[in-house]
């Protein structure tokens, strides 16, 4: 069955100090699944309003940090409430601007949702003022706001990583200025703007455009911390505009995550095989921590690679995302669609056998839109670019290793580190797990399936700095304010 969604054009425009911009120009974003349907327009924010933005950001922040912790949270629950009121036209928005399938941009506001009722939860307890007395006097430890974030979301789950920034940086008593992605911005704007409406004047900011905004958004010194998810390489270009004014940073960058099926992984278990199936294809494969890379333990690998394929055809529907029967919808743009083909295409020359996978369930729908059937890739070389590169597509190579040394050794040699999972006896897969660099390892899980908001995510190495969610994604928008109050101003050492 296919939900007809509303087709207004939707136009969006930038959102500075309570008020609506105009902007002299607008860019169309079109539906991935049929591109010629322009779902509505947005803005090219000029460089000079990203600064009007700022600065009206900065403003409100003299009297948004004074404002008790009580009416922070209060006022972030009304947010909550109206995006709860307002789910199911937000996320047939986002479908359409997307391409995301109608169940799972529900489960995208089912995480947002999620983790913003979390932070308004905690977010007294873990900005609690700390006091400590003890022989040497008293110590107050305080966590005092920063000033003005710049929020730079990106289009793969442009609503989670959006809520991920604004709720706990104003819970903490921060402004915001968030500049969603060109590639997905209707509906992040939508959000942003319901959530302002809840919050004075200026302390929430939206704008959009070009790169010249995202280089304001990162080096005006009136910027106190950048909050950015994205690719690995926009953040060394993001660090290198920030280092004049030395700038806070939470980076969730790019991941090449593995999967690692020991040979206690029971290949009969259907409910397994079909999690990692989704752990693959979830998005179309357009998530930061989906796997993107398995290694099969040799003695179970043929049996797993036949069970895996059974599992995909069974799952993998592709098709209009507003059909109910839909799992997997198109990719997001052309320009990803053509650099996951392109890496399929080099795989293939290079020998490895290409199974596509799952039923396409309307040829002429998926001729128009960006759509790539998912594919199995096999008979890769550890180090060929399929491999080792972010696909961030619906393609995945599954590898066979001997022994867990060798598999640690492969996972590790990776420039990225955000999740992995292990999948097998659980004892033997949280051996591996102590010995993998990621900042987030699941057992017998893998991705969104396995992702707990009450605990820190992040990556190591080139996957990013800092951790979002949990306690830790709640304080990371503070400065941690020192107080000594000494019981004795003489010091034994100093001579009188």
């Amino acid at each position: 069955m296919t939900i007809q969604a509303d087709q207004e054009t939707v136009i969006v425009e930038a959102f500075i100090n309570g008020h609506h911009v105009p902007s002299l120009s607008q860019s169309p974003k079109e539906n991935p699944a049929s591109p010629a349907e322009i779902v509505g327009y947005f803005p090219v924010t000029t460089k000079e309003q990203a600064v009007e933005a700022i600065e009206s950001a900065a403003e409100a922040f003299k009297l948004w940090k004074k404002t008790p912790i009580d009416e922070r949270i209060l006022r972030m629950r009304k947010a909550i409430e109206k995006i709860r009121a307002a789910e199911n036209e937000i996320v047939h928005l986002l479908s359409r601007e997307h391409g995301k399938p109608l169940y799972d941009a529900h489960g995208e506001i089912y995480v947002s949702l999620m983790w913003m009722e979390y932070a308004c939860n905690e977010a007294a307890s873990v900005l609690q003022e700390e006091v400590q007395e003890h022989d040497y006097g008293k110590t107050i430890l305080s966590y005092d706001p920063m000033g003005v974030v710049a929020a730079i979301s990106p289009w793969n789950y442009p609503i989670a990583l959006s809520t991920i920034k604004i709720a706990p940086a104003l819970l903490a008593g921060n402004t915001i200025v968030l500049k969603p992605s060109p590639f997905a911005p209707l509906a992040a704007a939508k959000v942003a703007k319901l959530i302002a409406g809840e919050f004075p004047a200026g302390v929430i900011n939206v704008v959009h455009g070009d790169a010249d905004v995202g280089v304001e958004l990162t080096s005006n010194p009136l910027v106190a911390k950048i909050a950015f998810t994205g690719g690995t390489a926009t953040a060394k270009h993001i660090i290198k505009a920030a280092a004049d004014t030395v700038k806070d940073m939470t980076l969730e960058l790019g991941g090449n995550d593995a999967a690692i099926f020991l040979d206690s992984f029971d290949v009969q278990d259907e409910r397994a095989m079909r999690r990692i199936v989704i752990s693959n294809f979830l998005t179309t494969g357009q998530i930061c921590m989906i796997a993107k890379r398995v290694y099969v333990h040799r003695s179970i690998y043929d049996a797993f690679v036949e069970k895996y394929i059974e599992a995909a055809n069974r799952w993998i529907r592709i098709g209009d995302p507003f059909d109910a029967n839909t799992t997997v919808g198109p990719v997001n743009n052309l320009k990803q669609k053509n650099y996951v083909q392109s890496l399929i295409e080099d795989a293939r020359k290079r020998g490895a056998k290409v199974i596509p996978l799952g039923q396409i369930l309307d040829e002429q729908r998926f001729d128009q839109g960006y759509y790539l059937q998912p594919t199995l890739v096999l008979n890769c070389d550890y180090h060929d670019p399929i491999v080792v590169e972010e696909q961030f597509g619906p393609t995945v190579p599954i590898l066979p290793f001997d022994d867990v040394e060798q598999v640690i050794r492969l996972h590790n040699e990776s420039i990225y580190g955000l999740t992995s999972s292990v999948w097998g006896r659980e004892e033997d897969a949280i051996s591996v797990a102590r010995q993998l660099e990621a900042g987030t390892t699941m057992i017998n899980t893998a991705a969104v399936q396995g992702l707990d908001v009450r605990f820190p995510f992040g990556g190591f190495k080139q996957s990013g700095i800092g951790r979002e969610y949990g306690a830790e994604g709640i304080r990371t928008y503070t400065e941690t304010h020192v107080i000594n109050v000494p019981a004795t101003l003489d010091l034994p050492y100093i001579p009188e």
